[in-house]
């Protein structure tokens, strides 16, 4: 259990080899600028990031805790929707990394019948995703899906080469992991997730994460099985929504288990390749058996061409109007 590797997501290179897929392509088109008057500004400051809890998975290097340093920035209180994303989409006329490899993974609760009747290839390390041919961001359970319901739901079935493309259209970045903990945290100390140590204070459901035996049965007493709005729930103490649960988050790091001793106490970032981009807050597979993974704290990884039915992202901006 205690492994780097998550169970809520799978990559690329467990179902194909790396040089099988093309590179990312040029994005020439003018950027679409943000609407950063919608962010939430944080003043930065000092934090203590990291934790040493008995429910932390030290392999990940999720600890020691330190205190560390950043600077102001902006965040967008939301992952990015399927709306957003077919925006800069029909500007650009962007391919996405799971269209040019045509195909992406799907958790097999949520493909159709007919659609796993059609799956050929499925990774042994992660049985529950299967190998889906047209599967991606606007048919994210594979060709008979569709997002026309979801528009206010995250993107998902983007890659980190994707993510940053969306960045580069929209004047946006992708946050540092130590910018995300900083604004998942949302003013608390020490605390397991951004509201508290509470999972669910007074019952409350306060993230999208699995109920029930995974992979096998999902209770969905959360409201939801997949994907849930981007709103849903209620913000943290900065008012941001659904850093717990949902969907992955990509940050602009190079994944390291040594992060917390490899990178400086102001505005830490590491940046020397290591094959894998880092992720945060877990999604909407996790759960406290197998993946619990939802804590602020807790990181992941994955190939910067892998995409699945649980990984999208969040932007940030350095400075208003800029």
């Amino acid at each position: 259990m205690k492994s780097t590797q998550s169970c809520c997501s799978a990559s690329r290179e467990q179902a194909m080899p790396p040089e099988a897929g093309e590179n990312q392509p040029e994005l020439t088109q003018a950027a679409g600028r943000a609407e950063l008057d919608e962010f939430v500004w944080l003043e930065g400051g000092e934090f203590y990031m990291g934790t040493a809890a008995a429910d932390g998975f030290p392999a990940d290097g999720e600890g020691p805790v330190r205190k560390v340093r950043i600077d102001p920035f902006g965040i967008s209180p939301y992952a990015v929707t399927n709306r957003q994303f077919g925006a800069f989409v029909e500007a650009t006329g962007y391919v996405t990394e799971a269209e040019r490899f045509g195909w992406s993974f799907v958790f097999h609760l949520l493909a159709s019948e007919e659609t796993r009747a059609r799956v050929k290839n499925v990774p042994q390390q992660v049985p529950w995703w299967l190998v889906v041919d047209g599967a991606y961001w606007a048919k994210p359970e594979g060709p008979d899906s569709s997002i026309a319901d979801r528009l206010d739901h995250p993107v998902v079935h983007v890659s980190w080469n994707d993510a940053a493309a969306y960045c580069a259209w929209s004047g946006t970045r992708l946050l540092t992991e130590a910018e995300w903990e900083y604004a998942a945290r949302g003013g608390l100390t020490g605390r397991t997730y951004p509201w508290g140590d509470e999972l669910k204070p007074d019952g409350r459901h306060r993230c999208n994460i699995w109920q029930g035996k995974f992979p096998v049965k999902n209770n969905a007493s959360d409201g939801y099985v997949g994907t849930a709005p981007v709103d849903a729930y209620e913000p943290n103490g900065y008012g941001l929504y659904n850093l717990s649960g949902n969907v992955w988050e990509w940050c602009a790091d190079w994944f390291t288990p040594g992060y917390h001793r490899l990178t400086d106490t102001v505005n830490p970032q590491y940046t020397e390749q290591t094959g894998k981009r880092s992720m945060r807050g877990g999604s909407y597979l996790c759960h406290r058996s197998y993946c619990n993974r939802y804590r602020v704290a807790a990181r992941s990884s994955n190939t910067p061409d892998s995409s699945t039915g649980n990984i999208g992202f969040r932007v940030a901006a350095d400075r208003r109007g800029e």
